[in-house]
């Protein structure tokens, strides 16, 4: 017994040394030998440390700079966590004296080989730079020799000369195993503090005060003329208080995705620190962005947001000719819309703010969000139509959750009528009136109007979106089964599938449609109406399918939807954390006519049926009838809602469930004695 109990008791304090010595550079065997997370055997890799000092220093004739340390160590247990060896930090990179850096960079890769720990150092060649636009840059980082098993460890500081603070994410998609972070910022600078609180796992603080003190030097020289000069030195102290924010957390659980969710950020425990006043001694308050109102109207008296409006002398000759003598304001709107898009083309970088300018955009034919949008207001302002912007947060920028300019990272129009109004955005070519590119489709944007006024609209799509398929079918002697299939698709899903088939090739088109359709061969595909988007998208094939029928004892069994039918149920997952949330609401209706092959009869068929979810937010209705030598199959699958709750899931996984089983039902012919 007193063997076992000095075991146990050797046991657990070298684990205690191995939970607790998080110095750099000093990996323990326990960690390289682990071969799964203790918190969660599903995870690919573990943060087993990570350290975070946020703080202030005083430079003289700058002023503070915020200096943020960084180090983590990462336990790496299979092949599909080597993702996390390569580290991509943003910074905000706007001009040489107001920039962020990265620097002090070091770190090394651990692997245990034949009992003995070995350590590779992070190299020149494993760093990279990337720059995304005029206004950012990554710094990014590969470590060395990542294998199965191995740590990672690496430490870096930015440099910054803005008191804005950087969310600080308390969750990653892997768990964290102890996390200590300390926030120290002036008392001149008052940060309002918020948690995410759409986050299941919330994070304790601690908030003390420590003094702390800067000096400036200043030297002076005395004496003139031809007497002997004389330089005095002096410095003088000042003292000051810091607020000292601090955390140590332990077994982080991972923010793990789930299917259909609109951003896994969203729901990611963060602090979020809102520079909302500065106060120096001896000078007054100084307050900032408080009220949407007083953010709204900051972006638009910017140089590169409301003066580009202003300007139209580089279009309007081409506006005059384009519009003419045209009265007809749904016309004119139509005709300036559809030449933006045609003049200038995305470049693929986001931003309410123009990154060139109008004017150099509307020339060079290529232009950033800000750039082509503004560029559409001004023309539809200029040809009397009552345009105005409207800032947005996409859907990969996640939710404003208090008033900031950094809540925003894209624009689009928004007319104003009696009559109507509607949403535009010029960036993708195949977007029309009120059919905007999904990814701005997050909730509410600001629109922001001439006379400085400003208010959240529902970007959320009016506009039901449909997708219809008829499928004529004969069954042929020989059990195979040939037919006609015509698809319409309108609104969304025709700008999804149009964006989807730009830039494929007929032949890569007809693998598209052959994939996970069985046995099927696909000939005579032809799509209309792909660039003339006011018209709905229309496919038409023929297709000739091996393994539609099943032969059992003289009789045929089938399902009348054949390839169109669902095969298993999307929604398996037993509990959902977070909602699910779908782009815009969807009706597809297919409608099937099979002809009944001589020699058989109709035995069995599906009996119609309706299933419902939630009084109509989803809706299936399955009718099949005979009708002579036909069978006839109306299928309605409405999905009105564009939001599940957690608590619905259950009844909604339901609903998909009994959906998919009636779509697989089969019929049953007998031949004809």
């Amino acid at each position: 017994m007193k063997k076992v109990l000095t075991t146990l008791l050797i046991l657990f304090l070298s684990y205690v040394q191995y939970a607790q010595d998080y110095d750099f550079g000093k990996v323990s065997k326990q960690e390289l030998e682990e071969k799964i997370c203790p918190q969660d055997s599903s995870a690919n890799a573990v943060v087993l440390y990570k350290n975070e000092k946020i703080s202030f220093e005083y430079i003289q004739g700058e002023g503070f700079m915020q200096n943020r340390e960084v180090h983590e160590r990462i336990k790496i247990y299979n092949k599909e966590g080597f993702n996390w060896a390569t580290k991509k930090v943003r910074l905000y990179n706007r001009s040489a004296a107001n920039s962020e850096s990265l620097s002090s960079l070091k770190g090394y890769t651990f692997n245990l080989i034949g009992g003995k720990i070995e350590k590779d150092k992070l190299k020149k060649e494993g760093m990279f730079e990337e720059f995304a636009n005029k206004y950012w840059k990554f710094e990014s980082f590969t470590m060395p020799n990542v294998k199965e098993g191995c740590v990672i460890e690496y430490s870096y500081q930015i440099k910054s000369p803005y008191l804005q603070i950087d969310d600080i994410d308390f969750q990653y998609n892997i768990p964290i195993l102890k996390y200590d972070l300390k926030i120290s910022t002036p008392e001149y600078y008052m940060y309002n503090k918020l948690l995410n609180p759409k986050s299941r796992y919330i994070p304790k603080f601690d908030m003390t005060k420590v003094h702390n003190s800067f000096t400036i030097h200043s030297k002076e020289r005395s004496g003139s003329g031809w007497g002997v000069s004389k330089t005095e030195f002096s410095q003088s102290k000042t003292d000051y208080l810091d607020n000292v924010i601090t955390s140590s957390e332990e077994n982080i659980p991972a923010l793990k995705d789930e299917p259909l969710v609109d951003n896994i950020n969203n729901y990611r425990a963060k602090l979020i620190l809102e520079l909302t006043a500065i106060k120096y001694p001896n000078k007054p308050l100084e307050t900032f962005s408080s009220t949407w109102e007083k953010v709204t109207k900051r972006i638009y008296d910017s140089d590169e947001f409301g003066a580009q409006l202003d300007k139209t002398g580089y279009f309007e000759e081409d506006l005059e000719a384009l519009i003419g003598g045209e009265t007809n304001d749904a016309k004119k709107i139509a005709l300036i819309f559809e030449y933006v898009k045609r003049k200038v083309k995305w470049n693929g970088y986001y931003g309410y703010r123009t990154e060139n300018g109008v004017r150099k955009a509307y020339k060079e034919g290529s232009g950033n969000i800000g750039d082509i949008n503004l560029m559409l207001i001004s023309m539809l302002r200029s040809a009397k139509i009552n345009a105005n912007p409207v800032l947005v947060s996409t859907k990969n920028n996640g939710i404003p959750l208090f008033p900031t300019r950094q809540g925003f990272n894209y624009v689009i129009c928004m007319i104003e009528d009696v009559n109507f109004n509607v949403l535009l955005d010029a960036t993708s070519a195949y977007s029309t009136i009120n059919v905007l590119p999904v990814r701005t489709l997050n909730w509410q944007g600001r629109v922001i109007r001439e006379n400085g006024s400003s208010a959240w609209i529902d970007l959320q799509p009016s506009i039901n979106s449909d997708e219809t398929v008829l499928l004529n079918m004969t069954i042929n002697p020989d059990l195979t089964v040939e037919g006609k299939v015509r698809e319409n698709y309108t609104n969304y899903v025709a700008m999804l599938h149009r964006n989807r088939y730009a830039n494929v090739s007929h032949d890569d088109l007809i693998k598209m449609f052959e994939k996970n359709k069985g046995e099927i061969v696909i000939e005579n595909l032809e799509p209309n109406n792909v660039k003339d988007v006011d018209k709905p998208l229309q496919i038409t094939y023929d297709f000739q399918s091996n393994d539609g029928i099943e032969e059992i004892a003289g009789k045929l069994y089938f399902s009348p939807m054949l390839f169109l039918a669902t095969l298993e149920n999307p929604f398996k997952q037993t509990k959902r954390n977070y909602p699910i949330t779908m782009d815009f609401p969807v009706g597809t209706k297919y409608m099937v006519n099979i002809v009944i092959p001589e020699g058989y009869e109709v035995e069995t068929i599906p009996e119609s049926s309706a299933v419902d979810f939630n009084n109509g937010a989803a809706k299936l209705t399955y009718v099949v009838r005979q009708n002579g030598k036909y069978l006839q199959l109306l299928v309605n699958l409405d999905l009105n809602t564009t939001l599940v709750l957690p608590e619905d899931y259950e009844n909604f996984k339901s609903f998909f469930k009994s959906s998919v089983e009636k779509q697989n039902e089969k019929v049953v012919l007998k031949k004809i004695i």
